[in-house]
């Protein structure tokens, strides 16, 4: 087991925020997580925080970013402090990597997508898959020399930054983690189910992993409420955390707004947004009313 947990939040005034992304418009399941990380920060008489998280610049669009601020002022949902985008903060994520490094917790990984998945088709047991479903790397260019690597990255050959996971778990004292989910007490998970995560691509300086878990400790929040699909992720935040040293917040994971055919709510299944229920009539009571689950109210 790792650490006992270090708690830092009280039950009043929790720090609580919202992290979407700006790749497209904000849809009802956004609605719900935002509303329930402002609701318990208000509750509290704590602070509700908006984050960016912008750091892929092919998919993430300025217009979007206005389009957030928008949508969710109109459903009564601000900031209480100004907005964070995580594009302006690589060299702080720049230096955590090389902390990192200079630890020998990093090694560059040459493989593509497609190497991982033909190794994992020819090996002779079934592939691992991590907890959140992916494909989970079998540490292939971990073994590879100094020099080797070096000679690749003169060539210009792409690579990513890989945590080496078991030297993680040895500095972190054990293969589990543990956190405190609110109302359920402290859960476990293994990080090294995950295998050898990415923490950096060339195209995207920086892992969701990785940002999150940074920014989480620099704006001192307390409380991370977010959905429940992020749950088997949080072992590798706390993984993160014991290793950089940053404090522990607690945990809220939220259940997840489905669709008709039982699927949760994604940008990529073109989920009705916001900007389209308003214009359709809706009233930010209407809107909030679905996002947390509230029966529309009968007609007399």
């Amino acid at each position: 087991m790792a650490a006992s947990s270090c708690f830092q939040g009280t039950k009043d005034g929790i720090v609580t925020r919202f992290a979407p992304s700006p790749t497209g418009y904000l849809h009802l399941g956004h609605a719900a997580s935002a509303l329930a990380g402002w609701r318990l920060a208000r509750e509290s008489g704590g602070r509700f925080l908006l984050r960016i998280e912008d750091i892929d610049p092919v998919r993430c669009r300025p217009d979007y970013i206005d389009a957030i601020v928008e949508d969710l002022a109109w459903i009564g949902v601000t900031s209480d402090g100004p907005v964070r985008r995580q594009s302006a903060h690589l060299p702080d994520y720049r230096r955590v990597l090389d902390a990192l490094s200079a630890r020998g917790l990093l090694y560059p990984c040459f493989c593509t997508r497609a190497d991982i998945a033909r190794e994992a088709q020819e090996a002779a047991h079934a592939p691992h898959r991590a907890p959140d479903g992916t494909l989970a790397y079998a540490g292939t260019c971990r073994a590879l020399p100094p020099g080797q690597r070096a000679e690749w990255i003169r060539e210009g050959r792409p690579y990513v930054l890989r945590l080496d996971m078991a030297r993680a778990l040895h500095i972190a004292g054990g293969d589990c983690v543990t956190w405190r989910e609110r109302g359920q007490g402290v859960q476990s998970g293994r990080p090294g189910l995950f295998g050898d995560v990415v923490l950096a691509r060339k195209d995207i300086p920086a892992s969701y992993h990785l940002c999150v878990t940074h920014d989480d400790a620099a704006q001192d929040v307390t409380l991370v409420s977010r959905g429940e699909d992020l749950r088997p992720a949080t072992a590798i935040h706390r993984l993160l955390q014991i290793l950089m040293g940053w404090p522990e917040p607690e945990y809220a994971h939220h259940a997840l707004l489905l669709d008709g055919e039982g699927r949760r709510l994604a940008k990529r299944d073109r989920a009705l947004t916001l900007r389209a229920m308003r214009a359709a009539g809706m009233t930010p009571d209407a809107v909030r009313d679905a996002a947390l689950g509230r029966p529309a109210p009968q007609s007399a």
